[in-house]
C-alpha cells in the first residue's frame, strides 16, 4: 500500500514524539486508543501482533535514529478490512526487512518480519525524497 493508499483509508491519526524511550509506550497507547475509537476491538487477533510490530519499529528509531532524528512520527490508518501504520524518522539508514542474513535480519526486525508474514501483511521501507530519512510502512489485513 502506498502512502496515497493509506490516506484513502477512512480512519487516520498522526503522532509525532521526541525520539526517546517514552515514545514506545506513547505510540502503543495511542494505537490502542485509536483502534477503540475506530471500532476495531483490542481483542481482534491482528491487534496484539500489530502493537508488538509498532513497538519494535519505534524502539528501533529510538535506539538507532535518535542521534540524527530528534522526533519519530507514527501514522496510524485503518479501514474495514485493513490496519496500516508507518514509523518515520530522519536517519538515512534503510534496514533490509527481508534480509536472509542472520546478522542483518536479527533482533526486532526479525520479529517484525515474522509477524507481518504470519498475518499475511506487507512491510516496506521507503526513503524520504531527500534521502535523509525513511518510513517503514506496515499493512495488515483485519
Amino acid at each position: 500500500m502506498t502512502s496515497r493508499g493509506l490516506e484513502a483509508l477512512p480512519y487516520r491519526h498522526v503522532l509525532t514524539l521526541p525520539t526517546e524511550p517514552s515514545a514506545v509506550r506513547l505510540a502503543r497507547e495511542t494505537a490502542e486508543q485509536a483502534l477503540v475509537e475506530w471500532g476495531i476491538g483490542v481483542r481482534h487477533p491482528a491487534v496484539d501482533p500489530a502493537l508488538l510490530i509498532l513497538a519494535e519499529l519505534v524502539t528501533n528509531s529510538v535506539r538507532h535514529a535518535a542521534v540524527l532524528s530528534p522526533t519519530v512520527t507514527v501514522i496510524y490508518a485503518a479501514g474495514p478490512d485493513c490496519l496500516a501504520f508507518a514509523v518515520h524518522d530522519r536517519h538515512p539508514y534503510q534496514p533490509a526487512l527481508y534480509a536472509t542474513d542472520t546478522v542483518t535480519g536479527a533482533g526486532g526486525l526479525a520479529i517484525v518480519r515474522e509477524l507481518v508474514l504470519a498475518l499475511g501483511g506487507t512491510a516496506v521501507v521507503r526513503a524520504d525524497a531527500d534521502g535523509g530519512g525513511k518510513s517503514i510502512w506496515i499493512t495488515l489485513p483485519l
